[in-house]
């Protein structure tokens, strides 16, 4: 045989980028990028947990951006995790992503709680200027196989 086989490779990164329209219907496609894209991977990130926090992502960018200019979907998974990204036209970076809001969020408002979550579950997050607004992102590390549900 010529060339590595397949379980003799080395753990590579491998990355998604897609455009998602500037609508509501762009959060459940992008869940299903993050499911897929982490689905084959023997050692990766919590899936569920990715597909939450994207959710949020791409809800607070079609939610807080104005415009018809599509939203952009970045998943990258490399051997220690992956990484999401959520590319917007707006520049302003969002609140309290990187530091806790100046007061809780209401438990009886729907809103209010979608930074606290990426916060809280993800192993880092940011935000970062992009040549057309900016990119909102968060890691999560991998999960072992045995501590993963079946």
């Amino acid at each position: 045989m010529n060339g590595p086989a397949l379980q003799d490779r080395p753990s590579a990164s491998a990355s998604w980028r897609i455009a998602l329209p500037h609508t509501a219907a762009a959060v459940p496609v992008a869940r299903a990028l993050v499911r897929t894209a982490l689905s084959d991977l023997e050692h990766t990130a919590d899936s569920d947990t990715a597909e939450l926090l994207t959710a949020e992502l791409v809800a607070n960018a079609v939610e807080h951006t104005s415009g018809d200019i599509p939203i952009e979907l970045v998943v990258e998974v490399r051997p220690t995790g992956c990484q999401v990204e959520v590319h917007d036209p707006d520049p302003e970076p969002p609140d309290s992503l990187t530091k806790p809001p100046a007061e809780e969020p209401d438990p009886w408002q729907e809103h209010g709680r979608g930074l606290l979550l990426i916060r809280a579950l993800s192993s880092s997050c940011g935000h970062r200027p992009t040549e057309s607004g900016k990119a909102v992102w968060f890691r999560l590390p991998v999960v072992p196989a045995r501590w993963r549900p079946a």
